[in-house]
């Protein structure tokens, strides 16, 4: 074998997947197709799932410094920092869970010092996979051995593809094109068209359109088909085209070969959900895989991957195709907007649209009675002591094994136990989710995950 996990992309999903599996002790190996980290900006936040998870590995310091960075661009880009829903910038965040505005390629840059000790090897580009029942050999470049290989390479995955995934869903309904540019002259105002959405931030601009507008060479073209205005466009980079298709794998895991991130699912960036997904799907899988590789649990351990987060993926597919439907030109659409827009002003749907983007009402179903709030993912608790002195959560999981917060006499060797006379008892899983919440036998929660 050259490595436990071949981990497929090198983007900020494979990267964190990578550290997740050094962490829990195995030894993985990161195959890239691309010779250089990506420089486009692609994704530009990390909602409060991925936030914490990164947090809970001493990455805090790092996006809170880019964050202020990252805000600014938000606010000059959009006009504004707060969420939105289709367009509709009104969302506020009802809890105090962190987020962060941070640009893909500076996430990756974080990530990849996170990673330190992973082989990440750059042109190697997968070509073939074949799976058996000892392990799974890569071709890329050369062959490559390993017990098992996960694709993290993005939406057009080629290990999704080769391993036979099925990849239903729905085709797009509205495409975009995107970038910097630089015009001469006159520009239509942003906002809602006859032909579709103009977007005109600082020097970020985007046309989003119906999929089945014909294309046309050139973004002024496309402005003028939205908008109806002739432009002048005298510098046009980092473009980007995207559209709003909604897939999601029919399993994330067939054998010895498993899919985390846009390889398992696609969806229109809407919302900014498509880290916030991705992430936690790496924490939920590292440490699991883990587990298998060392022998504390069967290779069915495994199923409670897909079992967990394939109903996160269908959640974002939802609101995502929702706001699709939002966003598409025309009278009928724009008298609906106006509805959505007014009772996004109630208190209670504010929160609702909150939550929906932010994830962190997702409940994971466990076998045994567990009492609430077991099966969510816990915030980053302020933590303090018998004898008065206050930490936070994230403080202690640094070491990503388990977590009991009690305040009684308690030791189990299977995980860390930390001294809690405010809150709990909680038993967290290393994924950050709350195995136990005291009802029920805490030794059956025990045994179920560790």
């Amino acid at each position: 074998m050259d490595a436990d996990v071949i981990v497929v992309g090198a983007g900020p999903v494979g990267l964190f997947l990578a550290a997740e599996l050094k962490l829990a002790g195995a030894e993985p190996l990161v195959l890239e197709r691309r010779e250089t980290p990506s420089g486009e900006p692609r994704a530009r936040g990390l909602g409060a799932l991925a936030t914490e998870a990164l947090w809970r590995r001493g990455l805090g310091e790092q996006l809170a410094a880019a964050d202020v960075e990252g805000t600014k661009d938000l606010a000059r880009d959009h006009g504004s920092t707060r969420g939105h829903f289709a367009n509709i910038f009104k969302i506020v965040p009802s809890d105090d869970r962190p987020r962060t505005n941070i640009w893909q390629p500076e996430l990756e840059r974080v990530l990849a010092e996170h990673a330190e000790g992973v082989r990440i090897l750059r042109g190697h580009e997968v070509t073939a996979l074949e799976s058996d029942v000892d392990g799974v050999t890569v071709t890329a470049g050369r062959t490559w051995r390993a017990r098992y290989v996960v694709g993290c390479d993005g939406g057009r995955s080629t290990v999704r593809k080769l391993a036979g995934f099925g990849f239903p869903g729905t085709p797009a309904l509205l495409r975009t094109i995107a970038g910097q540019a630089r015009f001469a002259g006159d520009v239509p105002p942003a906002g809602r068209h006859p032909g579709g959405t103009f977007l005109h931030g600082g020097s970020m601009v985007g046309v989003t359109e119906p999929a089945s507008a014909p294309e046309t060479a050139g973004f002024a073209a496309s402005v003028r088909r939205v908008t109806g205005v002739d432009v002048v466009v005298e510098e046009f980079r980092e473009e980007r085209r995207f559209t709003d298709q909604a897939r999601q794998a029919d399993t994330y895991r067939r054998g010895r070969v498993l899919l985390a991130g846009d390889a398992a699912h696609v969806h229109s960036p809407s919302g900014g959900q498509g880290l916030n997904l991705g992430i936690p799907d790496a924490a939920n899988l590292g440490w699991k895989l883990g587990a298998v590789l060392r022998g504390d649990k069967p290779e069915a351990f495994l199923d409670t991957y897909t079992r967990e987060r394939h109903p996160a993926g269908e959640a974002v597919l939802r609101n995502t195709r929702a706001q699709s439907a939002l966003l598409a030109p025309g009278p009928h659409v724009d008298a609906l907007r106006e509805i959505v827009a007014d009772v996004m002003d109630l208190p209670e749907a504010n929160r609702y649209f909150a939550e929906l983007l932010a994830g962190t009402k997702i409940r994971y179903d466990f076998p045994y009675p567990a009492g609430r709030p077991a099966g969510e993912h816990c915030p980053d608790l302020e933590i303090v002591d018998a004898g008065g002195r206050k930490s936070r959560l994230h403080e202690h999981t640094r070491t990503g094994r388990g977590l009991l917060l009690t305040s009684e006499d308690l030791a189990d060797p299977r995980v860390d136990v930390v001294p809690a006379a405010n809150t709990g008892p909680l038993l967290l899983r290393p994924d950050g989710v709350i195995a136990w919440a005291g009802d029920g036998d805490l030794a059956t929660a025990l045994g179920t995950w560790f």
